[in-house]
């Protein structure tokens, strides 16, 4: 069938699916979901106005993890539109031209964090293994050349994957397996040769998200070897401690994406709901936990959101 036949007069449209098992429109599920996307917001959000305007956070550090919190932000706010349209008003026809448009930004700002998370090694490979040279190799202008750097890559890898899907006959059954579109799924609908696709999409995957891992895994090790050569107990557990909120950062984000590739490619036994579960792992759990961890694992951030606290409990009691 020619993607000519397959439209027909009226344009492409997917079926989006929620949570396999359940009713489409599942108020006890859409709760916890809108739950879930406001304490994303509100955490995402309080860590940008609090970097932007307490001066002791204008740190290379906080100027990384400001741009983590805005990746963050993307692609929680790409996917709501979809996911509150399917569990809160049983909304699941999705036109094709919108769902490209919806991928393309997933991958993207899934790019841009994978960037940020190797920016924020290198910032704690250089603050451990050199830190007489941090200040002056991470100035301002190396850090908004490595944002820019990070955000054009972010944009460039994923267009030719929507250029290429956007040309393919979609004549299968046009269900998606999540609420929300990824590039593995709308392969699994196409009917023509999608080898072009899957070698590109795998080379991405490779060249970015690959390397990405191989670069931090290099930093930390460099960074343990460090570690492990302070002769003091206390110094050792000091400069490990400014990891942990990082490792946090880079386990949440990879354990699902890792997972959820897998599954894509060679779990197609298992159960539709084990799917659905880690797509939404994937793009859920990183912007909320992130915020969390970065609060209760660092002190000057712990330490200004209690201070805003008194203040705001003492205006109460004036």
């Amino acid at each position: 069938m020619s993607a000519s036949n397959r439209t027909g007069p009226s344009p492409l449209t997917f079926i989006l699916t929620g949570i396999p098992g359940l009713p489409m429109s599942s108020y006890w599920m859409a709760l916890p979901l809108c739950c879930l996307y406001l304490l994303m917001l509100l955490g995402n959000c309080t860590l940008l106005w609090m970097i932007k305007t307490d001066h002791s956070l204008h740190t290379p550090m906080y100027y990384f993890l400001s741009m983590l919190a805005m990746a963050d932000l993307g692609l929680s706010l790409t996917t709501l539109p979809t996911m509150l349209a399917v569990f809160c008003f049983k909304s699941t026809s999705f036109h094709f031209e919108a769902c490209i448009v919806q991928m393309y930004f997933i991958h993207s700002f899934s790019e841009i964090e994978s960037g940020v998370l190797v920016a924020m090694a290198f910032d704690r490979f250089m603050a451990i293994c050199y830190p007489l040279r941090y200040a002056s190799v991470l100035t301002s202008t190396l850090i908004m050349k490595a944002g820019a750097a990070i955000f054009v890559r972010g944009i460039c890898v994923v267009l030719p994957v929507a250029v290429l899907i956007k040309k393919m006959p979609f004549c299968r059954s046009r269900v998606l397996s999540h609420s929300f579109c990824l590039h593995q799924d709308l392969l699994r609908l196409v009917c023509g040769d999608v080898r072009v696709n899957s070698v590109y999409g795998l080379t991405m995957v490779m060249l970015t998200k690959g390397l990405d891992s191989l670069t931090i895994l290099l930093s930390y090790t460099m960074i343990i070897r460090a570690i492990l050569s302070i002769i003091s107990q206390e110094a050792r557990a000091k400069a490990f401690s400014t990891c942990i909120s990082h490792l946090c950062a880079i386990l949440i984000f990879y354990i699902p994406l890792l997972g959820l590739s897998v599954m894509h490619r060679f779990g197609k036994h298992l159960p539709p709901l084990t799917h659905a579960l880690m797509a939404d792992a994937y793009l859920l759990v990183p912007p909320v936990l992130n915020p969390l961890v970065y609060s209760w694992k660092t002190k000057q951030i712990r330490r200004r959101i209690l201070i805003l606290l008194c203040q705001r409990r003492s205006q109460q009691h004036a």
